[in-house]
């Protein structure tokens, strides 16, 4: 899709063909279909970037709820948008601390950022590398109503002049043709020369990968890890008046749908004790793990570490905690797939979910080798959640059943 094609689908045909498309079925037959037979009377370019819409739409749903029916995306930009709940997240904070400010956000995308801070109340300017992702933010403030409050434009990040912001968002590249980027100095641009930039403002905000290392943190910013759902899918770090007194923060949100929030931040729990397995395992949200706060959910559960450096947590007791999830504990084995096996038949255990860290075991091979690839259990078996694991060298193996969350 060009610039040229994805800007017809503004005007009163692209718009009407838009509305002809919507709620298609989306499958690869149906869209082929459906083209060869708009093409009939429709400009060929028009109906394939329509098409691609109706597409693209479809698969943002997950992030962008009802919203997506609306909005405007190019496969990249999706892909590397922020989710809405997250972006929202994220807004909250900038309103909060800075009500009403004008906001410098470097990389918008396709405004996932943008939008979310505009519905708070923010104004903001947006600078985009790639000129068609810029026109598609453009479309999606536009068609959300929310020209007043946000603007987009095409610029290089690494050539603008920030003064005269209060704020800076920046979200740097990390993706590239051969895949994603893990190495700060590879974001384009890269991290340092972001927070160059960040420096030259009050206070800002700047969106890393969750496995950022710990000692690329500045000075006095705070880093926070999101997770949706037990899925880690951002870090950020918060710089100047929007950073807190902290340091790391871990933020589970529970759902994309007007999701609850819970967060934890350091206790002085970074060390938890050491001690054999209990009656419970507890298996840290992915966010606290990357905080490095797996201490403080071992001190709120009663716990400790089998082994000093996995990060799944043991105790006696059951104290429910929104941070980790918790699995009773039935037997604790040396790991071996022979007796797995056996024990799992003598059990009839019928539905087998495998867990591991720590391990190099490979799931998939595991499952096959214990008998459990492709094969159907009988109405009623019994279920039961391997964890395989080790404590110091030691390969072992836990027989554990989740503990429903209240």
């Amino acid at each position: 899709m060009d610039i040229a094609s994805f800007q017809a689908l503004g005007s009163p045909a692209g718009q009407a063909l838009l509305s002809e498309t919507s709620g298609l079925d989306v499958s690869e037959d149906a869209l082929l279909a459906t083209a060869s037979r708009l093409r009939e009377r429709h400009d060929p370019a028009l109906v394939s970037a329509a098409l691609t819409q109706v597409r693209l739409r479809e698969r943002a749903r997950a992030k962008f709820g009802d919203d997506a029916r609306r909005m405007y995306f190019t496969q990249a930009g999706l892909e590397q948008s922020t989710r809405a709940c997250v972006a929202s997240h994220r807004a909250r904070r900038f309103a909060d601390r800075l009500p009403g400010a004008r906001v410098l956000e470097l990389g918008c995308g396709i405004g996932a950022d943008l939008i979310a801070r505009a519905r708070k109340g923010l104004t903001g300017e947006g600078v985009e590398l790639d000129p068609l992702t810029a026109e598609v933010a453009k479309a999606n403030i536009h068609a959300l109503g929310l020209d007043g409050l946000a603007s987009v434009r095409v610029g290089d990040a690494t050539k603008e002049n920030p003064d005269g912001f209060p704020a800076l968002f920046a979200d740097p590249g990390r993706r590239t043709a051969r895949g994603r980027v893990f190495d700060p100095r590879s974001y384009e641009p890269p991290l340092d020369d972001v927070l160059d930039l960040a420096r030259r403002v009050p206070t800002a905000c700047v969106k890393v990968a969750p496995g950022i290392p710990h000692e690329v943190v500045p000075d006095g910013a705070e880093a926070e890890w999101v997770s949706l759902g037990g899925d880690v899918k951002e870090a950020a770090l918060w710089l100047g008046a929007l950073s807190g007194d902290v340091g790391r923060r871990a933020t589970l949100l529970s759902s994309d749908l007007d999701p609850q929030m819970w967060t934890l931040t350091p206790q002085g729990h970074d060390d938890p004790d050491v001690r054999p397995w209990g009656r419970y395992l507890y298996e840290p949200d992915g966010a606290v793990i990357r905080a490095h706060l797996v201490g403080e959910v071992a001190d709120q559960v009663g716990g400790g570490l089998a082994d000093p450096h996995i990060a799944y947590v043991t105790s006696d007791e059951l104290r429910p905690t929104p941070f980790a999830s918790a699995y009773e504990v039935e037997d604790v084995l040396p790991f071996s797939v022979k007796r797995l096996r056996a024990e799992l038949r003598r059990r009839g255990t019928g539905v087998l979910t495998v867990k591991k860290r720590g391990s190099a075991v490979d799931v998939d091979r595991l499952r096959r080798d214990l008998g459990f690839a492709g094969r159907r259990a009988a109405r009623g078996a019994p279920g039961l959640t391997l964890v395989v694991t080790r404590v110091g060298r030691d390969p072992v193996a836990l027989l554990t059943h989740p503990v429903p969350r209240p």
